[in-house]
Order: structure tokens, then C-alpha cells, then sequence
């Protein structure tokens, strides 16, 4: 046994019981893209890399700022101003040195997507929650290379999951989205579509949500819990143990307000009480911005 198998056995042993030894093989010859490095995409990097996933493709054009130091789990005293994606590749070596990453640093965009998503069975959402337009792209491209693609956002105290596989319903399906819609519109559609039970609306304060300064509250409790949900789905993904359940399939998880919300959708975002939803919220922004 050379010195980086037994370096894997060891640092990865415990998982053994729970994982089997040809499991945790499977794992560390998988590639898992992940866009997006701040707020859960660090997250997802270190748990996946704590769980043995052996390559990465990741990706952020941002450097770390205070602002991110209450959740982000690069953001130090010492990493700020520096890239996301760097520092973030320097966390996970420090985790397992012989990871095989690719480093984006520059972002994703319509040049180097499928570059970026090139091998990868699965990837990850990390994208800022106002970036809807990157986000529908990196979506249909995943969908149409074969990788199966997992959005878990922090919301309130919780976090809720949405789960793409090829061939099945896109995002854009799923959330009603065209080029048509004003960016409000966009966004508020993913919104509501992400987390059709609401849980969080029972004591999220609304008027913290600005949608033209593209900022809202978020806690690391929230991050955290998004990555084990992304990582245990991924591993339920690329080990196969069973059919993950897709969108129109969805999943939220609130601590806080203790209620678990599994469900299925019918129509996604085009179920009649969805529309509902998204009227009711476009006449609240609407009106608060007429008031300012």
C-alpha cells in the first residue's frame, strides 16, 4: 500500500460501518462540482471532503469582505480580500492534500462551463440566492452533460432542498422561469419555488428582504444545515443506494419552528396556489418600493 492509500484509509475509516469500503472507493474517485464559495458552498466543499469525495470542480469570482465573517466558512480575519475559490482550495488540502481540484477563480460563465462541469456526476448550488440568471444557466447545462444537480439554501433558521436530475423536469420548468420576466419577477419565483412550505415565513421579518439592494438575512446555523442535506443527498447520488427523490419533490427542514416538510408539488411552481403565492409577494415589493 503506497503512502497516499494509506493516508485515505486512515483519514476515512471511521466512516466504514455506515459507508463500505467499496462505497468509500466509489467516493474518492467521484467529481462533484460545486459554484459558489461564501454563504453554503464552502460548507459543501469541506463536508464532502470530510466524507472522502477525492475531486472538485469549484468555482468563485468573489473575494472575502466582513460582511461574510458571520457565516461564510473561509472568511477569517486573515482571508479577507482574497479570492473565495483560493482560499477554499487551501481549506480543503488542508483537509485531504491529495484532493484533485480545479479551481475557477475567474467564475463560471458561457466559456468555461463545460470545462468547469466536465466529469462531475453531480453538481452543487452555491450561487449568491440573487443570481438568477447565472444560476438558470449552470442549471440547463448540468441537466444536459448528465449530472444530477442539488439546490440547498439557507432559509430562516433551516434549510430547504430541491433536488434536478437529466432528463427530468429543469429548472426552468420547475420554477416557471422564461426570459420574459422582469428580474423581480425571476427572483421571486425562485423564492417561493424553493421553499413551497413556508416554514420560515412564520417569523422571517420580510421588510429585511431587499431585492433591488440583492441582500437578506442569513445565519451559519442555516449554511451548515444546507451542506449536510447537499452532501447526504450527494452521496445518496453518486452511491446509489436509492432513486433520490426529484423535483417536483421537495424538502424543508426547520429547526427553529421543528417541522420537517417533505412533499410533492404538482405542477411545481405552476400549481395554483404557487401563483397565488407569487402575486401576493410581487404586490408586497411592488408596494413597498412605491412607498420609498
Amino acid at each position: 500500500m503506497n503512502e497516499v492509500d494509506r493516508f485515505y484509509q486512515q483519514a476515512f475509516n471511521r466512516n466504514i460501518g455506515l459507508l463500505t469500503e467499496d462505497e468509500q472507493k466509489r467516493l474518492r474517485q467521484a467529481r462533484v462540482a460545486i459554484v459558489g464559495m461564501g454563504g453554503v458552498g464552502g460548507f459543501h466543499l469541506t463536508t464532502l471532503a470530510r466524507l472522502g469525495v477525492g475531486r472538485f470542480s469549484i468555482a468563485d469570482m468573489d473575494s472575502f469582505e466582513p460582511a461574510n465573517i458571520q457565516r461564510q466558512c473561509g472568511a477569517y480575519s486573515d482571508t479577507m480580500g482574497k479570492n473565495k475559490a483560493e482560499v477554499m482550495k487551501g481549506i480543503a488540502l488542508s483537509i485531504n492534500p491529495h484532493l484533485e481540484m480545479r479551481v475557477f477563480a475567474e467564475g463560471v460563465n458561457k466559456d468555461n462551463l463545460d470545462s468547469f462541469l466536465d466529469g462531475a456526476e453531480v453538481f452543487i448550488d452555491g450561487i449568491d440566492f440573487f443570481s438568477i440568471d447565472e444560476r438558470r444557466l449552470i442549471f440547463r447545462r448540468a441537466a444536459e452533460k448528465g449530472a444530477y444537480a442539488i439546490t440547498a439554501g439557507p432559509l430562516g433558521f433551516g434549510s430547504a432542498m430541491l433536488v434536478f436530475k437529466p432528463g427530468g423536469m429543469t429548472f426552468d420548468e420547475y420554477f416557471d422561469l422564461n426570459d420574459r420576466m422582469s428580474y423581480e419577477d425571476k427572483i421571486i419565483a425562485f423564492g417561493i419555488g424553493l421553499a413551497p412550505a413556508s416554514v420560515h415565513m412564520s417569523y422571517l421579518k420580510l421588510e429585511a428582504v431587499d431585492l433591488q439592494k440583492k441582500t437578506g438575512p442569513s445565519l451559519v446555523s442555516a449554511c451548515n444545515l444546507s451542506s449536510v442535506l447537499a452532501a447526504t443527498e450527494t452521496l445518496n447520488v453518486l452511491l446509489r443506494r436509492n432513486e433520490p427523490l426529484t423535483v417536483p419533490h421537495y424538502m424543508q427542514f426547520d429547526p427553529f419552528a421543528r417541522r420537517l416538510k417533505t412533499g410533492y408539488l404538482w405542477l411545481g411552481n405552476r400549481n395554483p396556489i404557487q401563483r397565488l403565492k407569487r402575486a401576493l409577494a410581487r404586490r408586497y415589493f411592488v408596494k413597498r418600493n412605491n412607498s420609498k
